[in-house]
């Protein structure tokens, strides 16, 4: 038998406890189900800046799991995969249409009460509602704390926006008295009728029916009403036009456009871009181009479509709500004449 040295038998034994115990860990599962990168931060910092108790955060970030289909989800949004063709089609069906008709006239002294004290009318709201959760028939089943996580502690690329979400959450749970790992609703954490993130909860939800509570899960008028203070608060013009087509000349010039209006139509229509419009033409617009299934439209997306893009940053999803709420519109005015 080769001779084996003490230090050699400690270096043995010391390897296979290592390996024993690397097993164990193994068979409990990944790290993250008990901890999450940089949680002890976010937890002392909850404790300092709010008044949290540590142990109460810790078990509630210990017991929340990451979630790979969350990531996935978020690396690949359909308003940055997809042309404008194919995107149209998930919104813009007969069905989407029918179930908005629906949905306004269910709700209709609601939607004039909320028209007059916030100054977006019903078929806009509608549009909102109806592409976020199909009216309510879609509302998300992920535990909003689990997406959370998975996003501000394993999702480098936007980890500081998740996890002061994250931070909203719990401050949102305390001040309405819910139950924070009971709370479902998208991949990306956004919650009820209207899909609101934490934050925006927190900021622009509204208690409409007067019970004392912001309830966008089961109280209609707080939704419907809070989606409408949303818009209100990020300068919806009522009355005014959202988007419009027009018509590029073949020698148009190529504008490298944001989704805040920041041209004079009348500076557009130097470049090559024209429509038949009354606006003045020192209105501010944006140049929206579409991939279309024949080639490029474009659009001029005035305040008010900026105002859609607040909701979601894609133009994409803008023009979405727009024309589901023109389709609404114009049906529930056909079955009135």
């Amino acid at each position: 038998m080769r001779h084996v040295s003490p230090s050699a038998r400690a270096v043995s034994r010391l390897f296979r406890a290592f390996a024993g115990a690397a097993l164990a860990a193994a068979a409990a599962g990944p790290a993250w189900s008990s901890t999450h990168p940089g949680q002890d931060a976010f937890v002392e910092k909850m404790v300092a800046e709010h008044g949290m108790e540590k142990a109460w955060v810790e078990n509630l970030l210990n017991r929340a799991d990451r979630k790979q289909s969350i990531i996935d989800a978020m690396t690949r949004p359909a308003e940055k995969s997809m042309p404008w063709h194919r995107y149209r089609k998930i919104f813009m069906t007969e069905d989407r249409i029918e179930q908005g008709v629906e949905f306004v006239r269910q709700h209709q002294a609601l939607l004039a009460q909320v028209e007059a004290q916030f100054g977006v009318p019903p078929h806009i709201v509608a549009g909102i509602i109806g592409v976020e959760t199909k009216y309510g028939r879609i509302m998300g089943t992920y535990r909003v704390v689990d997406a959370l996580v998975t996003l501000g502690f394993h999702y480098p690329p936007r980890a500081d926006f998740f996890r002061k979400e994250l931070e909203e959450l719990l401050l949102l749970a305390r001040d309405e008295s819910l139950d924070v790992e009971a709370i479902t609703g998208s991949y990306a954490g956004a919650m009820g009728l209207g899909q609101f993130i934490p934050s925006s909860y927190r900021a622009y939800a509204v208690d409409f029916d007067g019970d004392g509570r912001r309830d966008l899960w089961g109280s209609s008028e707080d939704a419907i009403a809070s989606v409408a203070n949303y818009f209100r608060s990020h300068r919806w013009q009522p009355g005014h036009a959202v988007t419009f087509r027009v018509d590029a000349s073949g020698d148009a010039r190529t504008v490298d456009a944001e989704l805040k209006p920041m041209y004079p139509l009348s500076q557009l229509a130097d470049w090559g871009y024209s429509a038949d419009t009354e606006l003045d033409p020192d209105t501010l617009a944006t140049l929206i181009e579409l991939e279309s299934e024949t080639g490029m439209e474009y659009w001029a997306g005035l305040q008010n479509f900026y105002v859609i893009t607040r909701y979601n940053r894609s133009k994409l999803y803008a023009m979405a709500v727009f024309q589901l709420s023109e389709a609404i519109a114009e049906k529930l005015e056909e079955r009135s004449l």
